[in-house]
């Protein structure tokens, strides 16, 4: 029997995040820069789960053999009872390996994600694949303070951060999400992918592939300013901007002018210059040491550690100790 599916937190379905506000801050810095979180209306989660089909990217694909491969050792760090937490839930599709491998009755899953619908619509897609398991969804930015339902009596609370998405954040960014993460999770741990540092060829591929599906993506984010917040601008003022950082070992996404315009936004007008962009996502790349060191610097003990045989994607276990 399918179970009900609550929502849980002040988050609800329909609660918008300041898209607004943190827009017009960020045409009004120098650089113009803006959260990767504004990607993930419900357009820009359906592509992103077409830019995980595709060939040239490699994270997907990578990530779901290792879990596929160690899902019982996985979920053996994890403890007889666990109350699941997936940070940046989207379509649910890495954490079904972890689910195959724990006992029904030994699990309550609680997925979050800042986009509300498309999280319902999955936790439903789950729920009839999965009859009895108890589901608890939370509308929610994964990466601020947010409410999650109390953890049964004897369950270990398991964070799952799938995807190196740890990877949208600036180093100062990810010590804050860790440190919550670390005092969330306090007495469980926290199961997380990393992508690793490799040839800038792969890495470029990756963000720029044949198909255009990266840059619909990307330009996805002002298109969704036009429908939600009437911005305007011209319809082929901007293009994908993707690019290997080595100083900073990070891919860089931008949105850049193709001329010389102006976009408006509610009564402000912003200006900007031919070649002028917006930086709307940089993913770092790391070291399996150089993160657990991050880790441990946040409150974390690190533990098992599962890379592919090309040495390109990493799944770290990570102990958080009682407080």
């Amino acid at each position: 029997m399918k179970p009900a599916i609550e929502w849980r937190g002040p988050h609800a379905p329909a609660a918008q995040a300041p898209f607004a506000a943190d827009l017009h801050a960020a045409l009004a810095r120098t650089p113009k820069s803006i959260s990767p979180k504004y990607f993930y209306d419900a357009a820009g989660s359906r592509l992103f789960e077409q830019i995980c089909e595709l060939p040239e990217y490699y994270p997907t694909r990578t990530e779901l053999a290792l879990l596929q491969a160690h899902a019982r050792d996985m979920t053996a760090q994890f403890g007889p009872q666990v109350q699941l937490v997936e940070y940046g839930a989207g379509a649910l599709l890495k954490v079904r390996l972890l689910l195959d491998a724990l006992p029904r009755d030994a699990v309550q899953f609680v997925p979050v994600d800042i986009s509300g619908p498309h999280l319902l619509a999955a936790c439903d897609t789950l729920a009839a694949d999965h009859p009895g398991l108890a589901i608890q969804p939370v509308v929610a930015d994964f990466s601020r303070p947010h409410d999650l339902p109390p953890c049964p009596a004897g369950a270990r609370r398991v964070g799952f951060f799938p995807g190196s998405s740890i990877g949208n954040f600036t180093p100062d960014e990810a010590d804050a999400f860790l440190r919550l993460a670390a005092e969330e999770l306090a007495g469980g741990g926290l199961l997380l992918g990393i992508d690793l540092v490799k040839d800038a060829a792969v890495l470029h591929a990756a963000y720029n592939d044949a198909a255009g599906v990266t840059a619909a993506f990307n330009l996805n984010l002002l298109a969704r300013a036009r429908r939600e917040l009437a911005a305007e601008f011209p319809a082929d003022g901007f293009e994908h901007l993707a690019f290997w950082n080595p100083a900073y070992r990070r891919i860089e996404m931008h949105l850049r002018a193709t001329r010389a315009l102006q976009l408006r936004l509610g009564s402000e007008c912003y200006p900007f210059q031919e070649g002028e962009t917006l930086h709307t996502e940089h993913s770092h790349k790391y070291t399996v040491t150089g993160f657990q060191a991050l880790a441990a610097r946040a409150g974390f003990r690190p533990g098992q550690v599962w890379v592919d045989a090309r040495c390109w994607f990493a799944v770290l276990w990570l102990e958080a100790p009682d407080r």
